[in-house]
């Protein structure tokens, strides 16, 4: 077999965005992780399986991203059993790459939950909490790391992310985010319910309007949690309280949000800033105004 179909491969997969091994493409038909090419330093997201016997094709993709792509070689003249024998490769390796993601996901969801029976109340105190100035509604502290605890709508534990004192955060590697979020407040909702990005965001929004909230952490998780919260709660009146990234390109905040209102029928609000204002979200107007970002 040349070398061409590998090097096409490879050509696709940086096309995707996700980079490639270090150590080279293995073509065994096996599923192989990586480092890709937005990953930090010991994070292997990026993953792929390819297989050059018969008709070359393979799968890629990254789960951090929740992205997948399929791959073949060209063969103009490829037969019914050539076109079988490659749809069931990339199945394979589509359904390997799936169990590989699931059995990631609960054993970060077993240690998140051992790290969160393990912590104490978090101190009121702490440096995050008198920074963005909210009260801890429930979390967890270890050491001096606060614990947000990720559940589903049932309220089920699959992460944590861990927040320092200079505010740097993290979740639990390979620990599922999607369609997860941090609750504040009375569930489930009965006057209506807020969803926004980040935790102190929640916290912020929570203490100023009395409503429980969800905080889906990012702005791609906004419309999952949407579509999770609505399906839970069909008759609760949501609002999206997005982001304004009006410093960022795209405004991701803003398109987020939007989507994910319109995705479920929900109202949507956004933070007011004036000009010489700095800040995105509800918690940095609060701040702003001195407690005041209704």
């Amino acid at each position: 077999m040349s070398a061409r179909p590998l090097d096409a491969f490879a050509d696709a997969m940086l096309a995707a965005g996700i980079g490639l091994p270090k150590s080279g493409i293995q073509a065994d038909g096996v599923l192989h992780r990586f480092r890709g090419a937005d990953d930090k330093p010991g994070r292997l997201n990026a993953w792929y399986v390819l297989h050059l016997d018969g008709w070359p094709a393979g799968a890629f993709g990254c789960w951090r991203e929740g992205f997948t792509s399929t791959w073949r070689a060209d063969k103009p003249k490829a037969s019914v059993a050539d076109l079988k024998r490659m749809r069931q490769a990339q199945c394979r390796a589509r359904q390997a790459a799936e169990q590989e993601r699931q059995r990631m996901q609960t054993e970060a969801a077993s240690h998140a939950r051992l790290l969160w029976e393990a912590a104490s109340p978090a101190d009121p105190g702490h440096a995050y909490l008198i920074a963005k100035q909210v009260q801890p509604h429930g979390l967890r502290q270890s050491g001096g790391l606060l614990l947000v605890p990720l559940t589903d709508l049932d309220g089920l534990l699959w992460n944590v992310q861990t927040i320092a004192p200079d505010g740097a955060k993290r979740f639990q590697r390979h620990g599922r985010v999607t369609g997860l979020a941090a609750r504040i407040g009375a569930f489930p909702p009965d006057d209506g319910l807020l969803i926004c990005e980040g935790w102190a965001t929640a916290a912020t929004l929570h203490q100023e309007s009395g409503l429980p909230v969800l905080a889906a952490m990012n702005c791609g998780n906004l419309k999952p949690v949407a579509l999770a919260a609505r399906n839970a709660w069909p008759d609760t009146a949501i609002t999206i309280c997005g982001d304004d990234d009006r410093f960022t390109d795209g405004n991701p905040g803003r398109t987020k949000a939007n989507a994910a209102a319109v995705a479920i029928g929900a109202k949507v609000t956004f933070p007011a800033f004036r000009p010489d204002e700095p800040g995105t979200d509800f918690n940095d107007l609060a701040l702003a105004r001195q407690g005041v970002a209704a």
